[in-house]
């Protein structure tokens, strides 16, 4: 593993390289609004990615670096994202098919992005459909306005929601909460699963 710092727009940002022996494609992952890299739902999808021969990028939002738990407002969450994209697009992940990913608010910026930063898919881990308690407040046109295939890891008893599956979109309901902790091997299997396939007519 490698760390460095990618200059964006507002501020430093911090990756975390895993570079995979085969390195067939790219994971970029982003972290939840208050949560960092190292959640355990992140860390098994970084793993399962690495072991299909994936290079995994975790990504640290220029407001964490700075030590800072309120996030940045969504365009410049979206603008430090794409920097980064654009530095390892050029860069180590050159010439690479890219997946963008993340859970909750990362999964968030994942979707509003992928056609800016030219993602080959999205992987979207406890995607917030809505806030607890106010559906009203429906995100899922995020989902929705993504063209690659996406995949959504929901826990089933997730109070910010479930998405629906719909074309280029598969659901994967697992047991717990928005943690997405209490099967983490389920986690595993549906993501290194889902790579396989969007990836074997790229690869």
């Amino acid at each position: 593993m490698t760390t460095h710092e990618v200059d964006t727009p507002h501020g430093p940002a911090r990756v975390a390289l895993h570079c995979a022996p085969e390195g067939r494609a790219g994971l970029l992952l982003g972290h939840g609004a208050g949560g960092g890299v190292g959640a355990p739902d992140l860390v098994a999808a970084a793993q399962s990615a690495h072991r299909v021969g994936v290079h995994v990028a975790l990504v640290e939002q220029p407001y964490r670096v700075a030590g800072r738990r309120a996030p940045a407002p969504a365009n410049q969450l979206d603008a430090a994202w794409l920097a980064v994209v654009e530095h390892l697009g050029s860069g180590v992940l050159e010439g690479l098919p890219l997946v963008f990913g993340g859970r909750s608010s990362g999964a968030r910026v994942a979707c509003r992005t992928a056609e800016d930063g030219g993602a080959t898919a999205v992987l979207c881990l406890a995607f917030p459909v809505h806030p607890p308690a106010r559906p009203e407040k429906d995100r899922t046109g995020e989902l929705s306005g993504v063209d690659v295939p996406v995949l959504v890891v929901q826990g089933e008893r997730d109070p910010f929601g479930r998405p629906e599956p719909a074309p280029h979109r598969d659901v994967v309901l697992l047991p717990g909460d928005h943690s997405l902790k209490s099967d983490l091997d389920g986690l595993s299997r549906a993501v290194g699963e889902w790579l396989e396939r969007v990836l074997r007519p790229i690869a």
